[in-house]
């Protein structure tokens, strides 16, 4: 299986390469060459697999001769027997056609888990047999943070630098991060916005004084083997509701576009889906995007759901790149254009190409309490507000009622215990595992919206190459 860069120019690499690059050398998101493809036959067979087992067979024809089928069965048994729930990601039914796809279980309590565990191992499986060692540069705008921590904290071939927005990510999301003590982890808390975060990472990938000293990768959901995990769980879900004879809908909170995008990359291999529904809050890039063709970047509005106050999401030029046409030279000239001016329009091929699967919803404060009420209400559930949002999405959609629509959902609400309460008068509780987190001391450190002092905090405590 060979990668190659949306923007058409840089080399084309396998997974392991793909892995460990994380960007591509031309400023584009590694794809795979072909989609590998499932046939009826193919899905049916995968029915009450173990979530290991399923990762397995769904992630290897990605990885071609990077690991054998016995290495990646290891990894993903080590990856999620790590998981609170025996079924990794458990389904709940709240009403004849609802659905809720729990994908907190994890040591972080957020959907990130289900990736970054099995990529800190990948990562550690590649570094040894090369011998070589990897700086990770990160941008969190809540859950990727705390999640990449866990997944490579104490391993000695990666140094991490995680990037936060200051006072703009839960009291929860900051301490999973700043508690964890261990010498290869260094917390970032800069003035600014998550997109000015992402923006300072994709600027190191390009910076050759780092490049030239320090092998930097990534955790956030430009690296592709994070991405191909989370495709996992739609097989998942799918399977336990009848697929492949039967269609399942999903609705996905959405910010970075990476969550979602793996469900584009579960149809794109066969799995019968009707819709993926993108649900955003406020920061409706992607709604506007994907109702009218405008893809124009505008002010970041801080609100109860963090992880989706982004107003440049990543991975949907891998979508872009994908439905319009796979041209990566026009692709390029597309995002230099956005990267120039802050805005661009779809291209009829693109928008069309999106529609075909995808539809949207924009989901404000008062939607998004509503929502949070009514899963307690009608479902006995409690639901966070990322959740909430993409709960609000899927009862708004309009899917035919013979098809069981799915929330993703994607946080443990004691993640945000605060606007839980203030929709539905009840506070959650942590689970016990991570109890004793408002008892742990922090250590993080605060910089300036500035490139040049983070990049140097990074350069002065980073591991050069050899």
């Amino acid at each position: 299986m060979q990668y190659v860069s949306t923007r058409g120019s840089a080399p084309a690499l396998d997974f392991e390469g793909a892995t460990l690059a994380g960007l591509a050398s031309d400023g584009g998101l590694f794809v795979p060459a072909e989609w590998p493809q499932f046939s009826h036959a193919d899905i049916a067979a995968m029915r009450g697999l173990p979530y290991a087992e399923l990762a397995t067979r769904i992630i290897a024809p990605f990885v071609g001769d990077s690991l054998t089928d016995d290495e990646l069965r290891a990894l993903c048994a080590e990856a999620y027997g790590r998981f609170a729930h025996a079924a990794v990601t458990p389904l709940k039914q709240l009403d004849e056609q609802q659905w809720l796809l729990e994908l907190f279980h994890g040591p972080t309590l957020a959907f990130k888990d289900v990736a970054l565990q099995l990529l800190g191992l990948l990562f550690e499986t590649f570094l040894t047999r090369r011998e070589d060692h990897l700086t990770i540069v990160g941008a969190t705008s809540g859950d990727t943070g705390s999640a990449a921590i866990d997944a490579v904290a104490g391993r000695e071939k990666i140094d991490i630098f995680m990037l936060h927005p200051k006072g703009r990510v839960s009291d929860v999301q900051r301490r999973q991060m700043t508690t964890v003590r261990a010498p290869n982890v260094h917390n970032i808390a800069i003035e600014g916005s998550f997109d000015d975060a992402q923006a300072m990472v994709k600027r190191m990938f390009r910076d050759e004084a780092l490049t030239g000293r320090f092998h930097i990768g990534a955790v956030n959901s430009i690296n592709w083997a994070r991405l191909v995990a989370q495709v996992v769980y739609y097989f998942a879900a799918a399977l336990q509701l009848g697929a492949p004879e039967r269609k399942v809908a999903f609705s996905v909170p959405t910010g970075n576009f990476g969550d979602v995008f793996a469900g584009h990359v579960a149809a794109r291999m066969g799995l019968p889906i009707e819709r993926l529904i993108v649900a955003t809050n406020v920061n409706d890039i992607l709604h506007r995007a994907l109702s009218d063709g405008d893809y124009s970047q505008g002010t970041v509005t801080p609100t109860a759901a963090p992880s989706m106050d982004i107003q440049v999401s990543s991975n949907f030029e891998r979508l872009l790149f994908d439905v319009g046409g796979r041209d990566g030279l026009a692709m390029a000239e597309q995002m230099a254009g956005f990267e120039a001016s802050k805005a661009m329009r779809l291209t009829n091929a693109q928008r069309d190409g999106a529609g075909a699967l995808f539809s949207s919803c924009r989901t404000d404060a008062n939607e998004m309490a509503r929502a949070m009420r009514w899963a307690c209400d009608a479902g006995g559930e409690i639901v966070d507000p990322h959740t909430a949002i993409g709960l609000h999405a899927a009862r708004e959609a309009g899917v035919d009622a013979a098809i069981p629509v799915v929330t993703l959902a994607t946080a443990h609400p004691a993640k945000f215990p605060d606007a839980v309460e203030r929709a539905t008068g009840m506070r959650p509780s942590l689970p016990s595992r991570i109890g004793d987190l408002f008892s742990r001391e922090e250590a993080f450190t605060e910089l300036s919206g500035d490139y040049d002092a983070v990049a140097a905090f990074v350069a002065e405590r980073a591991t050069p190459v050899a």
